[in-house]
């Protein structure tokens, strides 16, 4: 678990699907960024690195073709942790969340 929380975006992500109902149509936005490139890469990244990191762990599906993740079987073994972080998230440094 600590894995998985171990980068910023994969904790964004999974706390986005704390509230997130995989059957609602609006998508999860995780952040915007300002430089192009800087978007581009995290992308790249989280293709590439972070989703199948969190699909490897459990946490997640993935579907790749129609660019869809949803709670994984395994979301609910985190899910304590998820919460922890969301409702501390004042407490917490502001590069953390």
């Amino acid at each position: 678990m600590v894995d998985a929380l171990a980068n910023v975006q994969r904790r964004k992500l999974l706390i986005a699907l704390l509230a997130h109902n995989p059957q609602d149509d609006s998508p999860v936005v995780l952040a915007e960024s300002d430089e192009e490139a800087d978007a581009v890469e995290r992308l790249i990244t989280m293709r590439h690195v972070h989703l199948p990191k969190l699909v490897d762990h459990g946490f997640i599906e993935w579907k790749e073709e129609s660019r869809e993740v949803i709670k994984g079987p395994k979301f609910d073994e985190i899910r304590p942790l998820l919460e922890l972080l969301d409702e501390h998230e004042d407490e917490l440094p502001s590069d953390w969340l």
